[in-house]
């Protein structure tokens, strides 16, 4: 078959994306399947072959290479951040009947809107911090949220990842700095109380037909937070297993696989939570996690005893089972 591993994507988590291509790339059997890196890029569409830029019909998603032209069997998508975790790109294949690894659009789009999500799960009786939501231009009274959150509390993009744009606020009068930080990741700010907790990592995929918990990871972070150098510039500790008693890592398991199912998941997901009173409060899912040598999806799957390319040879079978909408 003729895999294309899509990778980039228009937003600043480009740069991580094509490392985690890199991963999915050197873990696939080129002894079955025919494997193609493409780039979705702002500065266009193309395969890398050989060091040379293919242009991608943006009609059919394919390319010619000499006279070959080449059809993708399946699209195995680790594009970060727009337009490949929020479910733009999902729509488009099911548009034009190219099948696909992971989460539909619809499901892409609910996890990327932490807001949306949240309000979802809230229905399933998943626990979680008590939150405001604001969008840029309206009035924000400082005192108020303060107020209303305590202190300190949390402000974060509604759309982005790689905890680009969140600030910790200890005081009424810093809100000011992290608005201006946050808005200019997106012009939705989820505002949230601090957990005080221990923060773990889960990572979760549809493995044989059964929603799988691959691992529990402690986050040990040298920041105030795990923001974004302590998670791509070395400044955490990712322990797996984490360092909880079997009770509690039996409740973390449990709620895990309620939040994939509770959000008709499918594909690699990795989710957070923040450990309150021993008991896992939800914050936010990621659909298409980090697959750099740096990134935890990976660890957890070596913990696992789950090879990334038995892994991903399991995400290939499951796209094509997929129907597009132009099937009955």
């Amino acid at each position: 078959m003729k895999i294309a591993v899509v990778m980039g994507g228009y937003s600043d988590e480009s740069v991580i994306s094509l490392k985690s291509g890199q991963l999915i790339l050197a873990n696939l059997d080129a002894a079955k399947h025919n494997v193609y890196e493409v780039h979705v890029l702002n500065e266009g569409w193309f395969a890398l072959v050989n060091g040379v830029k293919y242009t991608i019909n943006k009609g059919d998603f394919s390319f010619f290479i000499e006279n070959e032209h080449v059809v993708f069997d399946v699209v195995l998508n680790t594009v970060h951040g727009t337009p490949g975790e929020d479910g733009h790109l999902q729509a488009y294949w099911d548009l034009i009947g190219v099948k696909y690894a992971g989460c539909s659009s619809y499901q892409s789009g609910l996890t990327f809107n932490k807001r949306d999500t949240l309000s979802v799960l809230s229905k399933f009786g998943i626990k979680m911090a008590k939150s405001i939501y604001v969008t840029q231009g309206e009035e924000i009274n400082a005192d108020a949220v303060a107020a209303e959150l305590g202190l300190p509390f949390m402000v974060k993009p509604n759309q982005s990842g790689s905890s680009l744009g969140i600030s910790k606020v200890y005081k009424p009068e810093d809100l000011e700095e992290a608005l201006r930080l946050a808005f200019l990741e997106d012009k939705d700010i989820l505002m949230e109380h601090f957990l005080k907790g221990t923060e773990i990592s889960v990572g979760v995929v549809r493995f044989n037909e059964e929603t799988k918990v691959l691992g529990v990871t402690e986050i040990v972070s040298e920041n105030d937070f795990f923001d974004y150098e302590a998670k791509y510039l070395g400044k955490s500790k990712e322990i797996t297993p984490a360092r909880i008693s079997d009770p509690i890592m039996q409740t973390v398991h449990a709620e895990a696989k309620k939040v994939y199912n509770s959000l008709a998941m499918k594909g690699f997901a990795r989710m957070e939570f923040i450990l309150v009173d021993n008991q896992p409060h939800f914050i936010e899912i990621n659909t298409n996690p980090g697959l750099s040598p740096a990134s935890i999806f990976p660890q957890q799957a070596e913990y696992a005893k789950i090879s990334m390319a038995d892994l991903l040879e399991n995400e290939i079978q499951m796209a094509l089972q997929r129907k597009t909408i132009w099937q009955k």
